[in-house]
């Protein structure tokens, strides 16, 4: 085709700047007889943009529980436009959606120490309870949970030789 590749990245390049660090389907459409080209971005995915617009690595494990950061409206308003090109009020919605899923508030301020203390100690009490719970029920079986582990290896095999 012998097309300028370089002027194919730097157009990439040019297109994707703001998107920089994220993933970004990118479509390049070339011409073969004037060896012409167009550049087609689509949008990295929501969840995405808002991680990259507060600057987390992931969302909440427990959201609704724990929250990992804060969105403005502002914010929420700037990431509709980059995804779906309108800040109507449905968009941002999606977006107020997204970003609760993630364990994400919208305009309720930085997450404090406070609060990160205590999901971490809510977070050590429920493993604790977890814990206490599994051994109450090994302890209810009578069995040591070494021997409730063979039992469980040995199973698959006794099934084996029955299907013979």
């Amino acid at each position: 085709m012998k097309v300028n590749i370089k002027a194919v990245i730097d157009a990439i390049n040019e297109k994707t700047k703001d998107m920089a660090g994220m993933k970004v389907p990118v479509k390049v459409i070339i011409d073969t007889d004037s060896k012409e080209f167009e550049i087609e971005v689509g949008t990295p995915p929501v969840a995405a943009l808002i991680k990259k617009e507060i600057g987390i690595q992931k969302g909440s494990g427990e959201a609704g529980t724990a929250r990992v950061g804060d969105l403005t409206e502002e914010q929420a308003k700037k990431i509709a436009r980059v995804k779906f090109g309108s800040d109507d009020t449905s968009f941002v919605n999606r977006i107020k959606g997204t970003c609760r899923s993630m364990g994400i508030t919208i305009g309720e301020g930085k997450v404090t120490e406070e609060e990160i203390k205590a999901q971490k100690e809510a977070r050590a009490t429920k493993e604790a309870e977890a814990a206490a719970v599994a051994a109450e029920k090994t302890a209810a079986k009578g069995e040591a949970p070494e021997s409730k582990a063979k039992e469980t290896e040995e199973k698959p095999k006794e099934d084996k030789k029955k299907e013979k």
